[in-house]
Protein backbone atom coordinates (compact mmCIF):
# COMPACT_ATOMS: atom_id res chain seq x y z
CA UNK A 1 0.00 0.00 0.00
CA UNK A 2 1.63 3.16 -1.07
CA UNK A 3 2.61 5.75 1.79
CA UNK A 4 0.18 9.19 1.40
CA UNK A 5 3.06 11.82 0.28
CA UNK A 6 0.32 14.42 1.40
CA UNK A 7 2.61 14.58 4.95
CA UNK A 8 6.27 15.10 3.25
CA UNK A 9 4.35 17.84 1.43
CA UNK A 10 3.05 19.68 4.09
CA UNK A 11 6.55 19.67 5.33
CA UNK A 12 7.75 20.81 2.17
CA UNK A 13 5.77 23.94 2.19
CA UNK A 14 6.59 24.86 5.84
CA UNK A 15 10.34 23.95 5.56
CA UNK A 16 9.85 26.53 2.05
CA UNK A 17 7.92 29.44 4.35
CA UNK A 18 10.61 29.13 7.04
CA UNK A 19 13.66 29.44 4.06
CA UNK A 20 11.76 32.48 2.81
CA UNK A 21 11.43 34.18 6.17
CA UNK A 22 14.84 33.79 6.27
CA UNK A 23 15.75 34.88 3.25
CA UNK A 24 13.64 38.06 3.83
CA UNK A 25 15.62 38.47 7.53
CA UNK A 26 18.41 37.97 5.76
CA UNK A 27 18.18 40.43 3.20
CA UNK A 28 16.68 42.81 6.23
CA UNK A 29 19.76 42.58 8.23
CA UNK A 30 22.28 42.88 5.29
CA UNK A 31 20.59 45.77 3.88
CA UNK A 32 21.05 47.28 7.52
CA UNK A 33 24.55 46.78 7.99
CA UNK A 34 25.06 48.75 4.72
CA UNK A 35 23.26 51.41 5.78
CA UNK A 36 25.47 51.75 9.12
CA UNK A 37 28.46 51.11 7.20
CA UNK A 38 27.34 54.20 4.71
CA UNK A 39 26.61 56.16 8.03
CA UNK A 40 29.73 55.84 9.30
CA UNK A 41 32.05 56.79 6.38
CA UNK A 42 29.70 59.93 6.57
CA UNK A 43 30.49 60.38 10.70
CA UNK A 44 33.97 59.83 10.18
CA UNK A 45 33.92 61.83 6.96
CA UNK A 46 32.35 64.89 8.80
CA UNK A 47 34.34 64.42 11.92
CA UNK A 48 37.57 64.81 9.31
CA UNK A 49 36.64 68.17 8.17
CA UNK A 50 35.24 69.24 11.63
CA UNK A 51 38.82 68.65 12.46
CA UNK A 52 40.12 70.69 10.02
CA UNK A 53 38.03 73.46 11.00
CA UNK A 54 39.30 73.36 14.39
CA UNK A 55 39.17 77.13 15.64
CA UNK A 56 42.94 76.82 16.71
CA UNK A 57 44.39 75.71 13.36
CA UNK A 58 44.43 79.33 12.26
CA UNK A 59 47.09 81.51 13.22
CA UNK A 60 45.10 83.52 14.81
CA UNK A 61 43.67 83.90 18.66
CA UNK A 62 40.30 82.18 19.08
CA UNK A 63 37.71 83.01 22.51
CA UNK A 64 38.44 80.14 24.78
CA UNK A 65 35.07 79.33 24.81
CA UNK A 66 35.32 78.79 21.18
CA UNK A 67 37.80 76.21 21.61
CA UNK A 68 35.57 74.57 24.84
CA UNK A 69 33.07 74.29 22.51
CA UNK A 70 34.62 72.07 19.77
CA UNK A 71 36.31 69.97 22.11
CA UNK A 72 33.05 69.03 23.64
CA UNK A 73 31.22 68.85 20.26
CA UNK A 74 34.45 66.74 18.83
CA UNK A 75 34.12 64.90 22.19
CA UNK A 76 30.64 64.06 21.52
CA UNK A 77 30.78 63.17 17.97
CA UNK A 78 33.63 60.80 18.98
CA UNK A 79 31.25 58.77 21.40
CA UNK A 80 28.36 58.95 18.70
CA UNK A 81 31.37 57.40 16.33
CA UNK A 82 31.89 54.36 18.77
CA UNK A 83 27.99 54.23 19.92
CA UNK A 84 27.64 53.66 15.86
CA UNK A 85 30.61 51.70 15.40
CA UNK A 86 28.95 48.83 18.08
CA UNK A 87 25.32 48.92 16.04
CA UNK A 88 27.44 49.02 12.84
CA UNK A 89 28.98 45.52 14.24
CA UNK A 90 25.72 44.34 16.21
CA UNK A 91 24.21 44.54 12.42
CA UNK A 92 27.31 42.82 10.42
CA UNK A 93 26.77 40.17 13.19
CA UNK A 94 23.17 39.63 12.74
CA UNK A 95 23.90 39.78 8.92
CA UNK A 96 25.98 36.72 9.19
CA UNK A 97 23.67 34.96 11.80
CA UNK A 98 20.85 36.12 8.86
CA UNK A 99 22.69 34.02 6.48
CA UNK A 100 23.73 31.40 7.85
CA UNK A 101 20.09 31.09 9.23
CA UNK A 102 18.88 31.32 5.26
CA UNK A 103 21.81 28.51 4.46
CA UNK A 104 20.35 26.39 7.22
CA UNK A 105 16.75 26.58 5.78
CA UNK A 106 18.05 26.79 2.34
CA UNK A 107 19.44 22.51 3.11
CA UNK A 108 16.24 21.74 5.24
CA UNK A 109 14.15 22.50 1.76
CA UNK A 110 16.54 20.72 -0.09
CA UNK A 111 16.40 18.00 2.19
CA UNK A 112 12.83 17.48 2.47
CA UNK A 113 13.11 17.56 -1.19
CA UNK A 114 15.31 14.73 -1.68
CA UNK A 115 13.35 12.89 1.09
CA UNK A 116 10.40 13.36 -0.96
CA UNK A 117 12.07 12.55 -4.48
CA UNK A 118 13.52 9.06 -2.70
CA UNK A 119 10.05 8.03 -1.31
CA UNK A 120 8.67 8.60 -5.07
CA UNK A 121 11.19 6.22 -6.08
CA UNK A 122 10.42 4.17 -3.71
CA UNK A 123 7.31 3.93 -4.74
CA UNK A 124 7.83 3.49 -8.57
CA UNK A 125 10.17 0.89 -7.49
CA UNK A 126 7.39 -1.04 -5.68
CA UNK A 127 4.95 -0.45 -8.19
CA UNK A 128 7.16 -1.30 -10.91
CA UNK A 129 7.78 -4.91 -8.60
CA UNK A 130 4.10 -5.54 -7.99
CA UNK A 131 3.54 -4.56 -11.87
CA UNK A 132 6.13 -7.49 -12.36
CA UNK A 133 5.03 -9.94 -10.33
CA UNK A 134 1.24 -9.97 -11.74
CA UNK A 135 3.08 -10.08 -15.25
CA UNK A 136 5.24 -13.07 -14.08
CA UNK A 137 1.60 -14.66 -12.27
CA UNK A 138 -0.38 -14.22 -15.47
CA UNK A 139 2.22 -15.96 -17.37
CA UNK A 140 2.52 -18.36 -15.35
CA UNK A 141 -1.09 -19.48 -15.14
CA UNK A 142 -1.18 -19.29 -18.89
CA UNK A 143 1.60 -21.46 -19.43
CA UNK A 144 -0.54 -24.00 -16.53
CA UNK A 145 -3.32 -23.46 -18.55
CA UNK A 146 -1.78 -24.73 -21.84
CA UNK A 147 -0.13 -27.65 -20.24
CA UNK A 148 -2.83 -28.87 -18.70
CA UNK A 149 -5.06 -28.37 -21.81
CA UNK A 150 -2.30 -30.20 -23.90
CA UNK A 151 -2.41 -32.58 -21.29
CA UNK A 152 -6.76 -33.11 -21.53
CA UNK A 153 -6.27 -33.70 -25.26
Amino acid sequence: MPANPQPLHLVLERAEAERDAARAHALRAAELARALARQAEQLLAYRAEYRRRAPAAGAEAVPIELVRSHRDFMQRLDETIELQRAQRAAAERDALAGRDALVAAELRVASVRKLIERRQSHERRHASRAEQRLSDDAAQRAAWLRRAGATTR
